[in-house]
């Protein structure tokens, strides 16, 4: 059963991106909340006044601010954005738009060189999303919305349809995630059939790791090792969110109240637990799909056994006795840490194996900041992303980068 995706233009229109100077970002320097239009954001919010409410009329954007920063760094409002031509009322004078913003958490965060993306969906909300500079984010919206990396004081827009519509493949999805849109699946009737044997309990995460490459007939590790991880991620990712929202529909219907008035705090508590779960399982699915990758191409491992200092790698190999014998070469000696995520939790992997100067890392994270990938060279980690995120990269991390066969062909040569 094959995997059926949408695409990007089922959730946006358009998108226009700039850096925010100093006027546009501090009220301080401005008279206003405003940021300054221009031809290409005038082609994504249109040429029809959008202004603050007078009299009973309301003709404002809504929007959701959004703010996305580093590790557990982000943070959302909704509101509004007024559109308007400041000289409608002078006829001699050519029009100038402005976007007036509110004053919000999120905009509080806002500082000069920080980067502003106004994505307009099909129903006109709007997303203004602010990022800093050179961010893992920045590089992933980018990338999503094909923007080009050369970002000026001036909007740039690109309008989303017929001619560069992409269809919402594994790093897409990973990054709508990332701004809370949740997907709608094309094939929920498939889905529902093989999960209802679950009814509305979660299984192991080994028994949907399992389900997840079972119903996917055809997909062969052996033969493309990168393409296999991808699309049993996503299989599963697709099984855990259709069941997971069975589970949290009959939650919510039960209600969060108490004798004296709701229940706060158990709404807290399993909104928190909705959350913690989803990372946690990626992690393991993440973990499950490598070693089937692994067993796939006969590769001798260990998974998750102490090296020193209590420290577990994720993958060693060929093993634990090797590595706890002195006299094996240290050069036939491997391993490879998993993080679905890299953020700044990468860091974890340097000391788990002391006597392995050159550690690997599997990460699913598209576009990684080349920072991060700079500080990773320097550290002596080799990143290793599945071949179809490599084109979330810049250029120059590219020929850097080294896919799953890649690795697999490394461990195979030590191990011959």
């Amino acid at each position: 059963m094959a995997i059926r995706r949408g695409l990007l233009s089922e959730h946006f229109e358009g998108v226009a991106v700039k850096r925010l100077a100093a006027v546009d970002a501090n009220p301080e320097s401005s008279n206003q909340h405003e940021v300054t239009g221009s031809e290409p954001l005038l082609r994504i919010l249109g040429s029809e006044d959008r202004k603050f409410p007078k009299g009973e009329t309301d003709n404002r954007f809504s929007a959701t601010y959004i703010w996305l920063g580093g590790e557990q760094e982000a943070l959302s409002e909704e509101g509004f954005l007024s559109w308007y031509d400041s000289r409608r009322n002078q006829p001699k004078r050519s029009a100038e738009w402005r976007l007036y913003y509110q004053s919000n958490a999120v905009t509080e965060l806002m500082k000069p060189g920080d980067v502003l993306f106004l994505a307009r969906k099909p129903d006109s909300h709007i997303l203004f999303i602010v990022t800093p500079d050179e961010s893992t984010i920045r590089n992933q919206l980018l990338w999503l919305f094909g923007l080009d990396e050369q970002i000026g004081m001036k909007f740039e827009s690109q309008e989303i349809g017929d001619g560069n519509d992409a269809e919402l493949d594994f790093a897409a999805r990973y990054i709508l995630d990332e701004l809370g849109i949740e997907l709608e699946e094309k094939e929920a009737d498939k889905l529902d059939g093989l999960i209802e044997k679950f009814g509305l309990k979660f299984p192991t995460t080994s028994v949907l790791s399992g389900l997840a490459r079972s119903s996917l007939l055809g997909v062969n590790a052996a033969d493309d090792p990168d393409e296999a991880l991808l699309l049993w991620m996503e299989r599963e990712e697709q099984l855990f969110r259709r069941l997971e929202r069975r589970i949290v529909a009959e939650r919510i219907a039960q209600g969060f109240t108490l004798v004296d008035g709701a229940d706060v705090d158990g709404f807290i508590a399993f909104s928190l637990s909705v959350q913690n779960r989803r990372k946690a399982r990626a992690g393991a699915a993440l973990e499950n799909h490598i070693a089937a990758v692994l067993e796939a191409n006969q590769i001798r491992f260990a998974h998750g056994v102490e090296t020193e200092n209590r420290n577990k790698p994720d993958f060693l190999f060929p093993g634990q006795p090797e590595y706890r014998d002195t006299t094996f070469p240290t050069a036939r000696l491997t391993m490879l840490g998993s993080k679905s995520t890299v953020k700044d939790r990468w860091r974890q992997v340097l000391s788990e194996a002391v006597r392995i100067e050159e550690k690997h890392l599997l990460t699913l994270e598209p576009g990684v900041s080349e920072n991060q990938t700079d500080e990773m060279r320097a550290k002596l980690l080799q990143l290793v992303v599945p071949r179809k995120l490599h084109q979330t990269y810049r250029l120059t991390q590219q020929a850097w980068l080294m896919d799953l066969s890649a690795f697999i062909t490394v461990v195979i040569d030590r191990q011959s």
